[in-house]
């Protein structure tokens, strides 16, 4: 069983295309059938993408467009859906994936908090608000995907920067969904991806082999389809390391501080180190 909009001669537009999630998410609608378009920087990384994705699209090169396309940047997201309807007609599928994680501490850098921000949350916005006017107009079934992090639910510490992207991009697609259940004759769904600990260009940080611990971009990708395909909103994928049940119970907890007013992150606060021990075991 797939979702209505993943069929053969839809078409998928993936931002952050050419590596990771993105990459992985562009070959699976390949090979469902869809004309595919990505996003991404650099010239080499897009083209040998493309090449890649092309080798398992039903019309080859005549099925793939690729772009070397800064998602922070609006003209450019504008010029990419211009070619994206041009060549296809429009987008049935929109997956927000573009991201990055520099690091950051409260005080800064401050080029790295801006730009940050400008990719991770400002990219998904800029998507949307580009494409998602005429993919309305279409009157097809489509899909809006946006790429968050556990780190924007619980937001732990060490990357501040990451965390208020990813949990404001929560509230964006929280909100973007509710208009669109409520937008009469849409037949159009948002869905955020949260994924777990993937090995990607994002997370490698010089490792040349998948930690044991993580999953591989094609599995994260084929639990979001299998996810996709039930109608969940939050696609909260596991890892080899981190189930499901251990996942609810650190979200618990992280809504319990607000309702138990317990010092912000106390999940890393000494003093509840034991409290929160029990409570994952309860």
């Amino acid at each position: 069983m797939t979702h209505p909009a993943i069929t053969a001669g839809s078409v998928a537009v993936v931002t952050g295309g050419a590596s990771g999630i993105g990459l992985a998410a562009a070959k699976r609608f390949a090979q469902s059938g869809l004309r595919v378009a990505i996003a991404d920087l650099g010239d080499e990384r897009v083209a040998r993408a493309a090449e890649a994705i092309a080798e398992l699209a039903s019309d080859g090169v005549e099925g793939v467009l690729a772009r070397v396309v800064d998602v922070s940047e609006p003209d450019q997201l504008r010029d990419f859906e211009a070619s994206v309807r041009e060549r296809f007609g429009g987008a049935d599928v929109l997956m927000n994936n573009a991201g990055i994680g520099p690091d950051t501490d409260i005080l800064g850098p401050p080029d790295a908090w801006e730009r940050t921000l400008r990719v991770n949350l400002w990219g998904a916005i800029h998507g949307v608000q580009t494409f998602l006017p005429h993919m309305l107009t279409r009157e097809r079934p489509g899909l809006v995907i946006n790429t968050g992090s556990k780190q924007g639910i619980t937001t732990p510490p060490g990357n501040p920067a990451y965390n208020v992207s990813k949990a404001a991009l929560k509230a964006f697609t929280e909100a973007l969904e509710h208009q669109l259940r409520n937008t009469a004759g849409a037949q159009i769904h948002a869905h955020l991806l949260i994924p777990g600990f993937v090995f990607s260009e994002l997370t490698a940080h010089g490792r040349s082999e998948k930690p044991a611990a993580a999953w591989t971009p094609e599995q994260t990708v084929d639990f979001m389809l299998e996810r996709l395909a039930a109608g969940d909103f939050y696609i909260l994928c596991p890892d080899n390391d981190v189930s499901r049940s251990l996942d609810e119970r650190r979200i618990l907890w992280a809504a319990g501080d607000v309702v138990n007013n317990r010092p912000a992150l106390s999940r890393w606060h000494p003093d509840y180190a034991d409290a929160f021990a029990a409570f994952v075991k309860s």
